[in-house]
């Protein structure tokens, strides 16, 4: 069969752990994805606003017929008042991911260099791709992303189109982007002339600590700022949205119109319906679910597994990422002990080769009674 040289050239996906890889025994828990609480997801509000929809003849036709590729207004409108521009730098998108390969299709040329989180979210290399697979590795420090590295590596010749970076409770690193690397991200990126492409699908999930504010990202016309619903809402809607530089907006629509056209209109009136109810007050709920389960994480292995690890609390997000301290462990034998005694999570090397000392735990999903019986468990392969 005949492929063209960019389906011929994509990688097999790669970067998770997952159930196919490994054979657990029955009953393990596990750590493994970045997954909404099924307690926080608001199915009876998107219940209430599906019913809303087919009770209102109107809105019913509008959201079965084909809409704009921007996406529907009142909801660009909404998002738009929180991100504090204007709406038409909005475009909704089919999640966060369509929103990565979009930007990417826009503004990286094939072959070009993009600077990239390390450890890196995997799933922003699949979208990368489409383009180009030269990277260039930053470093994420306690602050997030190094842009002082990065600004060595311009100075000493190097030459990107765009950065990378998942500026709150990174994934899987958890560290959030202060707000002065933030300026000093954006003036770097300014000054030489490529993009930021800021992925941010955790920001609302703060639980602790200060937020360091996404005005200065939103103000750049050198920045493109990605979010999603997918954390919050849940990830099968798939409906996720943009914040553009306004020279961006109408290449981005073009594009667009040669690929998907525009984000399902039904999912989008729903989404709409649900949003502008109460979403301030659903999120709040998640947030104090993973608050609850962060902290219980963090107490149980520091009481059943004192001193193993070097722990950072969570300020938000759905990760924690310890390191192992005992340079005598070997990760990879503690993973398949791990496996064996019932627990499961993703190993640290699956980010990058400089991380193999770390484990990422995903809590998001997982009650505090699993969480506690997946450190004692966790306990016995140590053991």
């Amino acid at each position: 069969m005949d492929l063209t040289s960019l389906a011929r050239g994509l990688s097999a996906p790669a970067g998770f752990v997952e159930a196919s890889q490994v054979t657990p025994p029955p009953g393990t828990i596990r750590l493994l994805s970045g997954l909404p609480a099924p307690e926080a997801l608001p199915v009876a509000a998107i219940g209430r606003a599906s019913a809303a929809l087919w009770q209102d003849p109107d809105a019913a036709v509008a959201a079965l017929q084909y809409s704009s590729p921007h996406g529907f207004t009142a909801l660009r409108d909404w998002i738009a008042e929180r991100e504090g521009v204007d709406p038409h730098r909005i475009v909704i998108t089919n999640g966060g991911m369509h929103g990565l390969t979009l930007a990417v299709l826009t503004v990286v040329e094939r072959g070009a260099t993009v600077a990239v989180d390390d450890p890196a979210f995997p799933g922003f290399p699949w979208a990368l791709e489409v383009s180009t697979s030269a990277v260039l590795p930053v470093p994420v420090a306690a602050d997030g992303f190094d842009v002082d590295h990065l600004a060595g590596r311009i100075a000493a010749g190097a030459r990107i189109a765009a950065a990378y970076t998942v500026p709150d409770f990174h994934n899987p690193a958890q560290a959030t982007l202060s707000a002065p690397k933030r300026q000093a991200l954006v003036e770097l990126a300014e000054r030489h002339g490529f993009y930021v492409l800021a992925d941010n699908p955790y920001r609302e999930l703060r639980f602790a600590g200060q937020d360091q504010g996404v005005a200065v990202l939103n103000a750049s016309d050198r920045v493109i700022h990605v979010n999603t619903f997918t954390k919050t809402l849940g990830p099968g809607l798939r409906v996720g949205w943009l914040v553009l530089p306004e020279h961006l907006v109408d290449p981005v629509i073009g594009l667009r119109n040669r690929l998907d056209v525009h984000t399902s209109s039904v999912t989008q009136a729903i989404v709409e319906r649900v949003v502008t109810d109460d979403y301030d007050k659903m999120v709040g709920h998640a947030v104090a679910l993973y608050r609850e389960r962060a902290e219980v994480l963090v107490s149980a292995l520091h009481e059943h597994l004192p001193g193993r690890f070097e722990i950072q609390a969570p300020e938000g997000g759905l990760f924690l990422w310890p390191r192992l301290t005992d340079d005598g462990i070997d990760p990879a034998a503690l993973f398949q002990r791990a496996v064996a005694a019932g627990v499961i999570y993703q190993p640290g090397e699956y980010f990058g080769p400089s991380w193999a000392r770390h484990l990422r735990f995903a809590y998001g999903d997982r009650t505090v009674q699993e969480l506690t019986e997946a450190v004692r468990r966790l306990a016995v392969a140590f053991a």
